[in-house]
């Protein structure tokens, strides 16, 4: 009797964690693209130099847009790009980024951004792909300080427990969403 109690039960609980994005004893976590992009505004960095050759100030902070491309941020951003003291030029940058949870800080970051294309009818071709790595290195630069989710010290519950059992983090449409583990 007690072991078909048994087998039922671990049957019943294998059942419940196949329809279940989170393993039996994970917990998940989610934060949205308007935290991100209210946790961007906030930050008021908004110039950024490439030494001796480029400085780049960001119009307004950076659009973003979770899960697009898919498992990624995509990235938008208006800036004005000076060249070697030259008069700034409008761009439009298109790019994306990771996420990446910083166990010190307690807090998220867009990781390892790239710009994919970077778009004005003031800048000469021939410019193009300088400006798009230069950029990328100013993206990076940017978002390496400036969290876009912090856990808080008074959070709730499964915040608390995330900052001892992070598993994993993944980017889905409009959301972040953090695993938690007791493993």
């Amino acid at each position: 009797m007690r072991t078909t109690l048994t087998a039922i039960l671990c049957a019943a609980l294998l059942a419940l964690s196949t329809h279940a994005s989170a393993g039996l004893l994970d917990k998940e976590i989610t934060f949205t693209e308007p935290e991100v992009q209210a946790a961007l505004a906030r930050n008021t960095k908004t110039e950024m130099r490439y030494p001796g050759l480029i400085a780049a100030t960001l119009r307004e902070p950076p659009a973003i847009r979770l899960g697009v491309p898919e498992g990624r941020a995509g990235i938008g951003a208006k800036m004005d790009i000076a060249l070697l003291g030259n008069p700034p030029i409008p761009v439009e940058v298109k790019g994306n980024a990771g996420i990446r949870y910083d166990d010190q800080a307690k807090a998220f970051y867009l990781d390892n951004p790239t710009a994919d294309s970077v778009e004005s009818i003031a800048l000469p071709r021939e410019y193009e792909a300088n400006i798009r790595r230069a950029v990328t290195q100013l993206l990076k630069a940017y978002f390496r300080d400036k969290p876009v989710y912090v856990l808080r010290e008074d959070a709730s519950l499964q915040e608390a427990t995330v900052r001892r059992l992070l598993k994993s983090v993944r980017i889905e449409p409009g959301k972040v969403v953090a695993t938690l583990s007791p493993f």
